[in-house]
Protein backbone atom coordinates (compact mmCIF):
# COMPACT_ATOMS: atom_id res chain seq x y z
CA UNK A 1 0.00 0.00 0.00
CA UNK A 2 3.21 2.30 0.60
CA UNK A 3 4.08 1.75 -2.68
CA UNK A 4 1.28 2.61 -4.32
CA UNK A 5 0.58 5.66 -2.29
CA UNK A 6 4.15 7.41 -3.18
CA UNK A 7 4.16 6.19 -6.72
CA UNK A 8 0.64 8.13 -6.46
CA UNK A 9 1.85 10.74 -5.14
CA UNK A 10 5.22 11.20 -7.10
CA UNK A 11 3.72 11.17 -10.72
CA UNK A 12 0.62 13.68 -10.00
CA UNK A 13 0.43 16.18 -12.46
CA UNK A 14 2.17 19.86 -11.95
CA UNK A 15 3.16 21.11 -8.75
CA UNK A 16 2.02 24.08 -7.30
CA UNK A 17 3.89 26.98 -5.59
CA UNK A 18 2.70 29.94 -3.95
CA UNK A 19 5.50 32.41 -3.46
CA UNK A 20 5.01 36.05 -3.00
CA UNK A 21 3.85 38.02 -6.12
CA UNK A 22 4.66 41.96 -5.25
CA UNK A 23 3.51 44.52 -7.48
CA UNK A 24 6.73 46.52 -9.22
CA UNK A 25 4.94 49.50 -10.63
CA UNK A 26 2.47 50.43 -12.93
CA UNK A 27 2.40 51.14 -16.56
CA UNK A 28 0.12 53.84 -17.54
CA UNK A 29 1.45 55.23 -20.92
CA UNK A 30 -1.42 54.34 -23.46
CA UNK A 31 1.75 53.42 -26.31
CA UNK A 32 1.50 50.24 -23.88
CA UNK A 33 -2.35 49.47 -23.47
CA UNK A 34 -2.37 46.30 -25.07
CA UNK A 35 1.01 45.16 -23.63
CA UNK A 36 1.58 41.19 -24.66
CA UNK A 37 5.22 40.93 -24.75
CA UNK A 38 8.08 41.83 -22.55
CA UNK A 39 11.94 41.48 -22.05
CA UNK A 40 14.00 42.31 -19.58
CA UNK A 41 18.14 42.49 -19.32
CA UNK A 42 18.09 43.52 -15.55
CA UNK A 43 18.53 47.61 -16.11
CA UNK A 44 15.99 48.00 -18.39
CA UNK A 45 12.12 46.16 -19.70
CA UNK A 46 11.53 45.92 -23.73
CA UNK A 47 7.89 46.19 -23.86
CA UNK A 48 5.67 45.22 -27.57
CA UNK A 49 2.32 46.66 -27.76
CA UNK A 50 -0.71 44.49 -29.13
CA UNK A 51 -1.67 46.73 -31.79
CA UNK A 52 -1.13 47.44 -35.26
CA UNK A 53 0.61 51.00 -35.90
CA UNK A 54 2.02 50.32 -39.47
CA UNK A 55 5.57 49.65 -38.21
CA UNK A 56 7.23 47.91 -35.08
CA UNK A 57 7.77 50.32 -32.49
CA UNK A 58 9.56 48.78 -29.37
CA UNK A 59 9.15 50.64 -26.12
CA UNK A 60 11.94 50.96 -23.58
CA UNK A 61 10.84 51.08 -19.76
CA UNK A 62 13.20 51.69 -16.56
CA UNK A 63 12.72 49.77 -14.06
CA UNK A 64 9.07 52.06 -12.81
CA UNK A 65 7.42 51.56 -15.66
CA UNK A 66 8.31 55.01 -17.86
CA UNK A 67 9.11 54.88 -21.00
CA UNK A 68 12.38 56.30 -21.94
CA UNK A 69 12.68 55.38 -25.33
CA UNK A 70 11.58 53.50 -28.03
CA UNK A 71 13.13 51.49 -30.95
CA UNK A 72 11.60 51.44 -34.02
CA UNK A 73 11.58 49.58 -37.63
CA UNK A 74 9.78 50.21 -41.00
CA UNK A 75 8.69 46.96 -40.90
CA UNK A 76 4.87 46.54 -40.77
CA UNK A 77 4.36 43.61 -38.95
CA UNK A 78 0.73 41.70 -38.58
CA UNK A 79 0.17 40.68 -35.15
CA UNK A 80 2.91 40.60 -32.84
CA UNK A 81 2.40 38.60 -29.55
CA UNK A 82 5.28 37.89 -27.73
CA UNK A 83 8.91 39.15 -27.52
CA UNK A 84 12.73 37.57 -26.46
CA UNK A 85 16.13 38.64 -25.89
CA UNK A 86 19.31 36.56 -26.88
CA UNK A 87 22.42 36.81 -25.26
CA UNK A 88 23.77 39.46 -28.19
CA UNK A 89 21.33 41.98 -27.25
CA UNK A 90 18.99 40.57 -30.49
CA UNK A 91 15.15 41.52 -29.59
CA UNK A 92 13.14 38.52 -31.28
CA UNK A 93 9.82 39.27 -31.93
CA UNK A 94 6.91 36.78 -32.68
CA UNK A 95 4.92 37.77 -34.96
CA UNK A 96 2.84 35.33 -34.96
CA UNK A 97 -0.96 35.79 -33.95
CA UNK A 98 -3.58 34.59 -35.96
CA UNK A 99 -6.91 34.83 -34.12
CA UNK A 100 -8.82 34.35 -37.73
CA UNK A 101 -6.81 31.17 -38.74
CA UNK A 102 -5.93 33.09 -41.85
CA UNK A 103 -2.37 33.32 -42.63
CA UNK A 104 -0.22 31.62 -45.10
CA UNK A 105 3.11 32.56 -43.42
CA UNK A 106 3.90 33.71 -39.67
CA UNK A 107 6.86 35.85 -38.81
CA UNK A 108 9.54 36.57 -36.47
CA UNK A 109 11.08 39.84 -36.26
CA UNK A 110 14.99 40.14 -35.53
CA UNK A 111 15.69 43.56 -33.87
CA UNK A 112 19.52 44.18 -33.38
CA UNK A 113 21.42 46.10 -30.77
CA UNK A 114 22.53 48.68 -33.89
CA UNK A 115 18.59 48.66 -34.72
CA UNK A 116 19.17 46.49 -37.85
CA UNK A 117 16.13 44.89 -38.36
CA UNK A 118 15.95 41.28 -40.15
CA UNK A 119 12.39 39.69 -41.24
CA UNK A 120 12.38 35.52 -41.18
CA UNK A 121 9.01 34.21 -42.83
CA UNK A 122 7.64 30.36 -41.42
CA UNK A 123 5.15 27.63 -42.09
CA UNK A 124 3.27 25.05 -40.05
CA UNK A 125 3.05 21.48 -41.44
CA UNK A 126 -0.48 21.04 -40.53
CA UNK A 127 -2.75 24.26 -40.75
CA UNK A 128 -2.61 27.19 -39.37
CA UNK A 129 -2.55 28.39 -35.55
CA UNK A 130 -2.92 30.99 -33.67
CA UNK A 131 0.48 31.65 -31.19
CA UNK A 132 0.98 33.99 -28.40
CA UNK A 133 4.63 32.29 -27.52
CA UNK A 134 7.69 32.32 -27.98
CA UNK A 135 11.10 30.48 -26.36
CA UNK A 136 14.56 31.02 -27.68
CA UNK A 137 16.76 27.58 -26.51
CA UNK A 138 20.41 27.41 -25.23
CA UNK A 139 21.47 27.74 -28.81
CA UNK A 140 19.53 30.40 -30.01
CA UNK A 141 16.60 28.18 -32.23
CA UNK A 142 13.33 30.00 -31.42
CA UNK A 143 10.34 28.05 -30.40
CA UNK A 144 6.65 28.94 -31.31
CA UNK A 145 3.94 27.69 -28.76
CA UNK A 146 0.22 27.46 -30.03
CA UNK A 147 -2.88 29.11 -28.07
CA UNK A 148 -5.22 26.32 -28.07
CA UNK A 149 -8.40 26.77 -26.83
CA UNK A 150 -9.12 23.10 -27.17
CA UNK A 151 -6.40 20.56 -26.68
CA UNK A 152 -2.86 20.64 -25.38
CA UNK A 153 -0.89 23.56 -26.86
CA UNK A 154 1.84 22.47 -29.61
CA UNK A 155 5.60 23.84 -29.60
CA UNK A 156 6.57 24.03 -33.12
CA UNK A 157 10.56 25.07 -34.65
CA UNK A 158 12.00 25.68 -37.88
CA UNK A 159 13.56 22.66 -39.45
CA UNK A 160 16.59 24.88 -40.51
CA UNK A 161 18.76 27.52 -40.32
CA UNK A 162 16.18 30.76 -40.72
CA UNK A 163 16.24 32.32 -44.44
CA UNK A 164 14.99 36.03 -44.89
CA UNK A 165 14.31 35.12 -48.81
CA UNK A 166 11.96 32.45 -48.03
CA UNK A 167 9.79 30.91 -45.74
CA UNK A 168 11.35 28.30 -43.28
CA UNK A 169 9.38 25.48 -42.60
CA UNK A 170 8.26 24.17 -38.90
CA UNK A 171 8.17 20.84 -37.52
CA UNK A 172 5.87 19.90 -34.14
CA UNK A 173 8.25 18.88 -31.61
CA UNK A 174 6.56 18.88 -28.05
CA UNK A 175 2.87 19.14 -26.64
CA UNK A 176 2.37 20.59 -23.43
CA UNK A 177 0.24 19.39 -20.71
CA UNK A 178 -1.18 22.39 -18.63
CA UNK A 179 -4.56 21.63 -16.25
CA UNK A 180 -7.03 24.22 -16.04
CA UNK A 181 -6.59 25.81 -12.27
CA UNK A 182 -8.92 28.17 -9.80
CA UNK A 183 -6.87 31.16 -10.29
CA UNK A 184 -8.86 34.36 -11.28
CA UNK A 185 -8.10 36.75 -13.71
CA UNK A 186 -8.28 36.72 -17.15
CA UNK A 187 -11.06 38.36 -19.68
CA UNK A 188 -13.50 35.77 -19.16
CA UNK A 189 -14.92 33.81 -16.14
CA UNK A 190 -14.04 30.70 -18.10
CA UNK A 191 -11.81 27.42 -17.16
CA UNK A 192 -10.85 27.80 -20.98
CA UNK A 193 -8.55 31.31 -19.33
CA UNK A 194 -6.36 29.05 -17.42
CA UNK A 195 -5.41 26.79 -20.36
CA UNK A 196 -4.27 28.71 -23.47
CA UNK A 197 -0.90 30.28 -23.31
CA UNK A 198 -0.56 33.89 -23.42
CA UNK A 199 3.35 34.09 -23.13
CA UNK A 200 6.79 32.50 -22.70
CA UNK A 201 9.86 33.31 -21.72
CA UNK A 202 13.58 31.88 -20.58
CA UNK A 203 16.23 32.17 -17.03
CA UNK A 204 19.13 33.92 -18.49
CA UNK A 205 20.97 30.55 -17.87
CA UNK A 206 18.57 28.85 -19.95
CA UNK A 207 18.05 26.54 -17.71
CA UNK A 208 13.98 27.24 -16.99
CA UNK A 209 11.38 28.04 -19.49
CA UNK A 210 8.56 29.83 -18.39
CA UNK A 211 4.91 29.43 -20.36
CA UNK A 212 1.63 31.69 -18.54
CA UNK A 213 -1.26 31.41 -19.23
CA UNK A 214 -4.03 34.61 -18.32
CA UNK A 215 -3.88 33.44 -14.51
CA UNK A 216 -0.87 31.05 -14.02
CA UNK A 217 2.96 30.63 -14.91
CA UNK A 218 4.11 27.55 -15.38
CA UNK A 219 7.97 26.61 -14.83
CA UNK A 220 9.65 23.88 -16.39
CA UNK A 221 13.40 22.91 -16.02
CA UNK A 222 15.89 22.15 -18.58
CA UNK A 223 18.45 20.27 -16.93
CA UNK A 224 20.04 19.45 -20.63
CA UNK A 225 19.18 22.04 -22.66
CA UNK A 226 16.67 20.13 -24.43
CA UNK A 227 13.82 22.12 -24.30
CA UNK A 228 11.39 20.17 -26.48
CA UNK A 229 11.34 17.06 -23.92
CA UNK A 230 11.83 19.76 -20.77
CA UNK A 231 8.22 20.87 -22.67
CA UNK A 232 6.48 17.69 -22.19
CA UNK A 233 7.83 17.26 -18.15
CA UNK A 234 5.29 18.19 -15.45
CA UNK A 235 5.81 21.91 -14.71
CA UNK A 236 5.96 23.86 -11.06
CA UNK A 237 2.42 25.97 -11.25
CA UNK A 238 2.79 29.19 -9.80
CA UNK A 239 -0.42 31.57 -9.48
CA UNK A 240 -0.07 35.19 -11.10
CA UNK A 241 -3.92 36.25 -9.81
CA UNK A 242 -6.27 39.21 -10.74
CA UNK A 243 -4.74 39.86 -13.93
CA UNK A 244 -7.47 41.47 -16.70
CA UNK A 245 -5.78 40.23 -19.89
CA UNK A 246 -2.30 38.75 -18.85
CA UNK A 247 -0.29 37.77 -21.89
CA UNK A 248 3.68 39.47 -20.75
CA UNK A 249 6.11 37.19 -18.58
CA UNK A 250 10.08 37.50 -18.73
CA UNK A 251 13.01 36.52 -16.36
CA UNK A 252 15.33 38.85 -14.77
CA UNK A 253 18.67 37.94 -14.53
CA UNK A 254 18.68 36.65 -11.16
CA UNK A 255 16.04 34.87 -11.83
CA UNK A 256 13.16 37.22 -10.98
CA UNK A 257 10.12 36.37 -12.79
CA UNK A 258 8.32 39.40 -14.25
CA UNK A 259 4.22 39.51 -15.47
CA UNK A 260 2.22 42.20 -16.79
CA UNK A 261 -0.99 42.57 -18.01
CA UNK A 262 -3.05 44.41 -20.89
CA UNK A 263 -4.82 47.55 -19.17
CA UNK A 264 -8.22 45.51 -19.89
CA UNK A 265 -11.73 46.93 -19.86
CA UNK A 266 -12.26 50.41 -18.16
CA UNK A 267 -9.04 50.42 -17.09
CA UNK A 268 -6.74 53.26 -17.28
CA UNK A 269 -3.20 51.14 -16.09
CA UNK A 270 -1.21 47.69 -15.92
CA UNK A 271 1.06 46.39 -12.95
CA UNK A 272 4.03 44.66 -13.69
CA UNK A 273 4.36 42.30 -10.75
CA UNK A 274 7.64 39.95 -9.74
CA UNK A 275 8.15 36.69 -8.02
CA UNK A 276 12.00 36.82 -6.28
CA UNK A 277 13.74 33.38 -6.96
CA UNK A 278 10.83 32.20 -8.91
CA UNK A 279 13.34 30.02 -11.28
CA UNK A 280 14.87 28.40 -8.28
CA UNK A 281 11.66 26.87 -7.77
CA UNK A 282 11.76 25.12 -10.90
CA UNK A 283 15.89 25.04 -11.45
CA UNK A 284 17.32 21.47 -12.58
CA UNK A 285 19.74 20.29 -9.36
CA UNK A 286 23.16 20.47 -10.12
CA UNK A 287 25.19 17.36 -8.22
CA UNK A 288 28.93 16.69 -7.78
CA UNK A 289 30.48 13.56 -7.26
CA UNK A 290 31.51 12.39 -3.79
CA UNK A 291 35.40 11.58 -3.51
CA UNK A 292 35.62 8.31 -2.05
CA UNK A 293 36.96 7.82 1.27
CA UNK A 294 40.72 7.13 2.50
CA UNK A 295 42.05 3.73 1.90
CA UNK A 296 41.33 2.00 5.55
CA UNK A 297 38.24 4.94 6.54
CA UNK A 298 36.12 3.08 8.67
CA UNK A 299 33.19 5.86 8.25
CA UNK A 300 30.20 4.81 6.93
CA UNK A 301 29.90 5.75 2.75
CA UNK A 302 27.51 8.69 2.11
CA UNK A 303 24.56 7.38 -0.17
CA UNK A 304 24.84 8.22 -3.42
CA UNK A 305 23.36 11.61 -4.94
CA UNK A 306 19.76 10.94 -6.82
CA UNK A 307 20.32 11.98 -10.89
CA UNK A 308 16.96 13.09 -10.96
CA UNK A 309 16.56 16.61 -11.95
CA UNK A 310 13.13 17.52 -11.00
CA UNK A 311 12.77 19.85 -7.93
CA UNK A 312 12.83 18.21 -4.05
CA UNK A 313 9.91 20.13 -2.85
CA UNK A 314 7.28 18.68 -4.63
CA UNK A 315 8.91 15.10 -3.37
CA UNK A 316 8.97 16.41 0.02
CA UNK A 317 5.52 17.50 0.21
CA UNK A 318 4.59 13.89 -1.11
CA UNK A 319 6.62 11.81 1.38
CA UNK A 320 4.57 14.12 4.29
CA UNK A 321 1.32 13.39 2.41
CA UNK A 322 2.02 9.61 2.45
CA UNK A 323 3.11 9.52 5.91
CA UNK A 324 -0.05 11.39 7.08
CA UNK A 325 -2.08 8.57 4.86
CA UNK A 326 -0.24 5.61 6.59
CA UNK A 327 -1.11 7.11 10.36
CA UNK A 328 -4.55 7.72 9.70
CA UNK A 329 -4.66 4.07 7.85
CA UNK A 330 -2.50 2.66 11.34
CA UNK A 331 -5.07 4.82 13.22
CA UNK A 332 -8.25 3.61 11.50
CA UNK A 333 -6.95 0.07 11.74
CA UNK A 334 -6.36 0.02 15.54
CA UNK A 335 -10.01 1.35 16.02
CA UNK A 336 -11.31 -1.47 14.05
CA UNK A 337 -13.59 -3.71 15.44
CA UNK A 338 -12.08 -7.56 15.44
Amino acid sequence: MLAALLTLALTAGSASAEPAVADVCQVTDQRLEELSGLASDGDEWFAINDSDTGRIQLQVMDRTCEITRTITAATNPFDVEDLALAPDGTLWLADTGDNGRSRETVALHAISPDGTARLYRLTYPDGKHDAEALLLDAGGVPHIVTKESLGSPLVYRPTGDLDENAPTPMRQVAKVSISGSDTPGGPLQSSVVTRVVTGGAMSKDGRVAALRTYTDAYLFPVPDGDLAKALESDPVRIPLPNEPQGEAITFDPDGTLLSASEFGDQRAASTVRAVAGAAALAAPITTTATPPPPQGDTAAAPAPQSDDSRPLWPIIGAGAAVLALMALFVRRSRNRKP
